[in-house]
């Protein structure tokens, strides 16, 4: 093991909305900006900035991974990091407010630079970009600045922001959350609605700490870790692939979202996110809940279909990873997806669910911005099963140890998902068990404090035909220390 103490890094369908995600993110509250009712009124421009307030975050973050077999592509590998961040949120002056958020993830012990590239689950801890450049493992950076004015129901955000919607999401399991630079709007004047619109034109993703247009794989220069290197991202949708083709590698990410329940038992979500001329999908969602037998059963549906932009423009795009073979139309982007679940409830204390997604054998689905596609179906932690020809079965369990009034603070859940990938297609894996468990503790003597422990894991075999694929198992720590102030 090498010690090492770094040097921080620079701070540095409308329509259809209307008629059908509620705001904001939960249990985020020392993350996000305060809510309606905790906004402090200012009587100037400079009691503005005066009277607002300041929320702090302290973490460490570990992570080990182990597989069942090491290659030359693949070695066991960790991750222990500390750091934590310091946000502002200005009062409100005639409508009118600010916020701000610095983050930083220092790694004062890690693996060697030049296995850096090895990393899974702790590969955002650090910017493997600055590592290979500089050796730099730390990062800070002002990850959130904007603007915001407010106006009945109604927010208007401009700048760099975390923005929650069915595929945009901070996914703040790391150090840094996933955040975007542009234009939102978040509304709830509606009757039971909430409307959220948004465009950015550029993203940072957990690991980085610059912000980079919202799709492209690989830069200018061709370095792999400085666009959007997402584990779920198209490899396909290069820089220089862009370019090549006469087409403008710089995009916009636009979003229309709306949920609304028309009655208590019934919930209704529609999506549409495009990256104008080159991807879209449109996503509709519906959950209905009804009581039996003092049990409480809510079925859900999501579908989604995904509508290539290109025209076969870029060549092969289809699979995530870059490889089309076994695909029907390698050069286009249109997919589909449908996902189903029931949760049942019995009291306060447990809720058990039960989720199947299948996604056509067509294109893989496209979502690098850390919304997950089968999120709240199907996927478990670190899987990503949205590639063409992919079917899951899943199972979860979440059990509150502080409701059944047995430990105070405490709550587990575990998932167990079966994950039928496409043989004959080399750019997916071969089918994999995974089994996940997750435990929260807060601590009521130690308002704040809390801490996560996540394991995972995943059970395959090797594949020798129709195609050959590696053996897939491994296992997977995580171990986070939270305290809010």
């Amino acid at each position: 093991m090498k010690m090492i103490i770094p040097t921080a890094a620079a701070a540095g369908a409308l329509s259809l909305c209307m008629v059908l995600h509620a705001a904001g993110t939960k249990g985020m509250a020392a993350e996000t900006a305060l809510s309606k009712q905790d906004i402090k009124r200012a009587d100037s421009p400079v009691g503005m900035l005066a009277e607002g307030e300041f929320r702090g975050r302290l973490r460490i973050n570990t992570f080990r991974w182990n597989w069942r077999e090491e290659s030359p592509a693949k070695r066991d590998n960790w991750a222990a990091a500390v750091g934590g961040s310091l946000l502002y949120d200005s009062a409100e002056f005639r409508g009118l407010s600010s916020m701000a958020g610095l983050y930083t993830s220092q790694n004062p012990w890690h693996m060697e630079n030049g296995d850096v590239g090895f990393l899974k689950a702790g590969k955002d801890t650090t910017d493997r970009y600055n590592v290979k450049k500089t050796g730099d493992w730390g990062m800070t950076v002002l990850a959130q600045a904007y603007l915001q004015y407010r106006f009945s129901e109604t927010k208007v955000r401009f700048g760099r922001q975390i923005f929650e919607s069915l595929l945009t999401s901070a996914n703040d399991t790391k150090m840094i959350p996933n955040t975007f630079y542009g234009l939102s709007l978040i509304s709830n004047d509606l009757y039971e609605t909430t409307v959220k619109a948004a465009v950015f034109s550029r993203q940072k993703l957990r690991g980085h700490t610059r912000f980079h247009d919202v799709l492209t794989y690989r830069n200018a220069e061709g370095d792999s870790w400085a666009n959007n290197d997402d584990s779920a991202v198209n490899r396909s949708l290069t820089y220089q692939k862009f370019v090549s083709a006469g087409l403008d590698p710089n995009h916009d990410l636009v979003v229309l979202e709306a949920s609304a329940s028309p009655t208590a038992s019934l919930k209704l979500k529609t999506n549409y996110t495009a990256v104008p001329g080159v991807v879209s999908s449109a996503t509709l969602e519906a959950h209905y809940t009804v009581r039996v037998d003092g049990y409480k059963i809510a079925p859900g549906v999501r579908y989604m279909k995904q509508y290539d932009g290109l025209d076969g423009r870029l060549g092969a795009v289809a699979n995530l990873k870059g490889d089309t073979t076994g695909y029907a139309a390698p050069e286009s982007l249109d997919g589909r997806l449908f996902a189903a679940r029931i949760d049942i409830e019995g009291d306060s204390a447990w809720k058990l669910r039960l989720g199947y997604s299948k996604v056509a054998d067509e294109a893989d689905i496209v979502a690098p911005w850390r919304g997950f596609p089968t999120g709240g179906f199907t996927r478990a932690m670190g899987q990503y099963n949205w590639y063409a020809g992919t079917e899951t079965y899943m199972v979860r369990g979440d059990y509150s140890f502080d409701k059944a009034g047995l430990v105070p603070g405490l709550s587990v859940m575990f998932r167990y998902a079966i994950q039928n990938f496409d043989d004959t297609k080399p750019g997916v894996q071969a089918d994999t068990a995974v089994l996940h468990l997750d435990a929260t503790e807060r601590f009521r003597s130690f308002p704040g404090l809390e801490t996560r422990l996540r394991i995972a894991f995943a059970d395959g075999d090797a594949q020798s035909a129709p195609i050959p694929k590696e053996n897939p198992s491994y296992s997977e720590y995580r171990l986070e220390l939270n305290y809010f102030f």
